[in-house]
């Protein structure tokens, strides 16, 4: 076989099953639960834009997705966990590509960062709040959120960062990135095809960017919250954050029972919800334990 069909080969290889670790797990892209009445996506009570933020809960939540993900499928769990909370909680699309419904977060970060600083000023216009909390998973609890936080001002529109299973500082997608750079030129089509996936896998321009600040900034508090068993933001320990107002929990320290991987930590694993809840209001945190995936 001909050097460039093999080469060719190999990249195709390479893009199936970085795309199918990506979406490893993902909800299904089906519509989402709408009112039959109004035609409205019901998201039980949550981008609720006539909510006003309580006194014992005076910062709006915004909720960021993962790659491949969208502003319901990743929350159905959460949002309403917060909301039933008493929370105002928002969540948005980001970094979706033209004739790709559903699917969001593969545009490059960078545009996607400018669309959540949009979005935290709607929130901030429409709550009247100050400040935001944000929430998200993957790459909407790292790479974008801090992108946002050091490069676009948002540092001073934020009170926290929790991080769910957040690939900080690029993934190694279980050692597949490996075999995108073992292909000449794959880099540079994952750069022009799925962007945003490139942007995440280790030694990308973006990430040598993002990382040649420091993990974190004044002012704000984070908490990353990730899983032993994680197959895509990997090696897990590469999630921790470093640097002041930084809390770093592995959810198998907390109930070593919880066998959530990559998925299943950001959709619908209550123990690091209750972590995220804590990390939110920490005056009013409570233990997690195993009895935390049923509370």
């Amino acid at each position: 076989m001909p050097s460039h069909k093999r080469a060719f080969r190999a990249l195709a290889c390479a893009a199936s099953a970085l795309a199918l670790a990506m979406t490893a797990g993902v909800s299904s892209a089906s519509a989402a639960p709408s009112d039959t009445k109004t035609g409205k996506t019901v998201t039980s009570g949550w981008n609720n834009w006539s909510c006003k933020p309580s006194a014992a809960h005076p910062q709006p939540v915004v909720l960021m997705h993962g790659t491949f993900g969208n502003s319901w499928d990743n929350w159905l769990v959460l949002a309403p966990y917060l909301v039933k909370r008493g929370y105002c909680v928002y969540s948005l699309d980001y970094g979706h590509k033209a004739g790709v419904p559903l699917f969001n977060g593969l545009g490059p970060i960078v545009k996607s960062a400018q669309q959540l600083s949009a979005f935290v000023d709607k929130v901030r216009k429409s709550t009247g709040a100050e400040k935001v909390d944000l929430v998200g998973h993957s790459q909407g609890g790292g790479p974008l959120p801090r992108y946002y936080l050091n490069f676009l001002d948002g540092a001073a529109k934020v009170g926290k960062l929790v991080g769910i299973a957040p690939d900080n500082h690029g993934t190694t997608v279980s050692g597949i990135s490996r075999l995108v750079d073992a292909v000449p030129g794959a880099r540079k089509v994952f750069s022009l095809t799925l962007p945003g996936v490139e942007d995440q896998l280790v030694g990308s321009e973006f990430l040598k960017k993002l990382n040649s600040k420091p993990d974190t900034v004044p002012g704000v508090t984070y908490t990353v919250i990730s899983t032993k068993y994680d197959e895509i933001a990997t090696p897990y320990k590469s999630q921790q954050l470093s640097g002041p107002n930084v809390r770093n929990v592995v959810v198998q320290d907390l109930c070593k029972w919880d066998i959530s991987e990559h998925a299943a930590i950001g959709t619908i694993d209550t123990i690091a919800f209750h972590e995220v809840a804590n990390a939110l209001d920490p005056a009013h945190a409570t233990p997690t334990t195993c009895k935390s995936a049923v509370s």
